[in-house]
């Protein structure tokens, strides 16, 4: 997946182009409105856009894309007031986050925009050593006996088919993202459902315990209390960090 990251400072946007590198995306950097918005950039996917540009207020760039173009945009900003937020939105942003970030945020944030914008969702194969280095090229990922396959949208266990709902292989899938770690409950809320969701928590509670009954033990979705939940195979040490 390609991304135009319009930001002017290099201290943030170089360690945020190797971080969404290491996800398996391909970042394009212009340091000016101008620059982003010439036809000689590379049509991206999507596009991370900084407000506080040198050259041209970002809102003005924002405007300019969504005039030309249906392609998804993130702000992303140091500018906390709400009415740069709704004014942002109303211009045709699809998502704003603050700075400072992490790039599993980010990363959140482009699946749940993507889908939303109806684009084929990105599976990330993550930096080497965090999620599974070892996923075939075919989208199936081994954990133990679970398999996980992203292309097909297909779960086996043992060998054994396990019929999952749309929403219950979203969140199996994205907490394969990264087995191990913690993910938080607003991470998975963000993603699996949406960044706008207004219902009840307590429906992630539920879907959890559905996908433990359906692999036949609830060591595989643990909780980390107060936080949220992570996938690990049942009887293996875990050794990630939680996320936060």
């Amino acid at each position: 997946m390609r991304l135009l990251l319009i930001e002017d400072d290099d201290r943030i946007a170089g360690p945020l182009t190797e971080g969404l590198g290491r996800y398996g995306f391909t970042v394009d950097h212009v340091r000016t409105g101008t620059a982003g918005l010439t036809e000689r950039a590379a049509a991206p996917d999507l596009v991370l856009l900084d407000l506080g540009l040198p050259d041209m207020d970002g809102l003005d760039v924002c405007r300019s894309l969504r005039a030309r173009s249906a392609v998804p945009i993130i702000m992303i900003t140091a500018r906390g007031e709400e009415a740069d937020r709704v004014v942002g939105l109303e211009l045709g942003a699809d998502d704003y986050l603050a700075k400072p970030f992490g790039v599993r945020e980010l990363i959140a944030r482009i699946r749940a925009v993507t889908r939303r914008a109806g684009a084929p969702a990105f599976t990330s194969a993550g930096p080497p050593g965090t999620p599974d280095p070892n996923r075939p090229p075919s989208g199936a990922q081994e954990l133990g006996s679970l398999v996980v396959n992203r292309r097909t949208r297909e779960v086996h266990l043992n060998g054994r088919h396990i019929a999952l709902t749309p929403r219950e292989f979203d969140l199996l899938a994205f907490l394969a993202d990264d087995p191990g770690t913690v993910c938080s409950r607003q991470q998975i809320m963000d993603t699996v459902w949406d960044p706008h969701f207004f219902g009840p928590t307590k429906t992630l509670d539920a879907h959890v315990a559905a996908l433990r009954r359906k692999l036949g033990d609830p060591g595989w979705i643990t909780t980390a209390r107060g936080v949220g939940f992570r996938l690990t195979v049942p009887g293996e040490p875990v050794t990630s960090e939680a996320a936060g």
